[in-house]
């Protein structure tokens, strides 16, 4: 698993472990799909933030 601070890395469809605003201090991390790609810059320190085909929002922390 790498992490997913690098926009270019993370594709539509790809399968990629999230953390969600409300878990960010526990540091739970979700499993989903990548729906749509919300963050607009190529790099964000705390992770690339997207929408998973579940509807879950959240910063890509693995993929």
């Amino acid at each position: 698993m790498v992490d997913g601070r690098q926009r270019n890395n993370i594709t539509i469809g790809l399968l990629v472990k999230v953390v969600q605003k409300q878990h960010q201090r526990s540091g739970q991390l979700t499993v989903g799909i990548v729906a749509t790609i919300l963050t607009k810059s190529n790099t964000h320190p705390h992770g690339i933030k997207v929408k998973l085909s579940s509807g879950i929002v959240g910063r890509v922390k693995e993929y």
